[in-house]
């Protein structure tokens, strides 16, 4: 049975440790990283862009996959569906279809509006007993200038969000989505003042590339989630390619797809290992 991420989000910021999420993109990957967690007896978060809902067919199957893998495979961990970076539209149709969690991402609207949009799915999402993630600032992408002190989270801006009712918030605080150019540049002073103003757990995206030991500082300064999902592509590619260069006779999609299973399983194990506080 599907959860919502309110309560695992809490027991991690307090733990001081924090939960994966990984992205899906197919029904392989969102097995591949069920069993290993299931494996790893690890709660995951399985996020969805609104790209790939698209690409697998729509919110409603999205849910039904997830739901029939966690039935079917005997999955007793506890697992959270996750609306990636969601419209305001979308975060309405996922919710509708099933989904236990999503995130309304506004951040490049003015402030009030928002504010005012991240209320509107707060409310809706209560009386399902769905968990919002909000998004203040612009989290960037790598070909992107960082160096803009604009695009960072305030912190003044921060409290304001928590009074929507969100339960957990994405600052933009130097992390990129994608394939870093040079050097992560995290603001971890302005992430703690932000964890003590607010109280909520922090999530930080943009989590493939970042490294190791900022991983572990970011979650000393109240980062509860971390988003994965370049690492993934990156590692669940090589094991395709290497097939294909080494097999040119090699034709059904189950050998094909499923090349890329041990290299994938390999990131979901490391990071769960990484955000462990043991």
């Amino acid at each position: 049975m599907l959860i919502n991420a309110k309560q695992m989000m809490i027991d991690a910021k307090d733990g001081h440790y924090a939960i994966p999420h990984f992205n899906i993109n197919n029904l392989e990957w969102t097995r591949y990283i069920l069993e290993e967690c299931q494996e790893l007896d690890e709660p995951v978060i399985l996020g969805v862009s609104e790209g790939a809902v698209k690409y697998m067919g729509g919110y409603v199957t999205v849910a039904n996959i997830v739901r029939g893998l966690v039935q079917d495979l005997d999955i007793t961990i506890p697992v959270v569906l996750h609306l990636d970076h969601g419209t305001y539209e979308g975060c309405f149709k996922a919710i509708d279809a099933g989904f236990t969690s999503v995130m309304y991402d506004g951040s490049r609207l003015p402030l009030d509006k928002n504010i005012a949009n991240t209320k509107e799915v707060v409310n809706y999402a209560k009386d399902k007993n769905i968990s919002v993630e909000a998004e203040i600032g612009a989290i960037g992408v790598a070909k992107e200038n960082l160096d803009n002190e604009d695009i960072y989270t305030k912190v003044e801006d921060a409290v304001k969000m928590k009074e929507t009712g969100i339960d957990f918030l994405a600052p933009a605080l130097g992390s990129v989505h994608g394939i870093y150019k040079g050097e992560p540049k995290l603001d971890f002073t302005r992430m703690e003042e932000i964890k003590e103003a607010t109280g909520l757990p922090l999530v930080l995206h943009g989590g493939s590339g970042i490294p190791d030991d900022m991983i572990r500082h970011a979650i000393d300064c109240g980062v509860a989630k971390l988003n994965v999902n370049t690492d993934l592509q990156i590692a669940w590619t090589k094991g395709v390619r290497e097939l294909l260069n080494l097999d040119e006779e090699v034709y059904d999609p189950r050998k094909v797809i499923g090349a890329g299973k041990a290299n994938l399983q390999q990131v979901v194990k490391d990071k769960v290992e990484l955000l462990r506080n043991k």
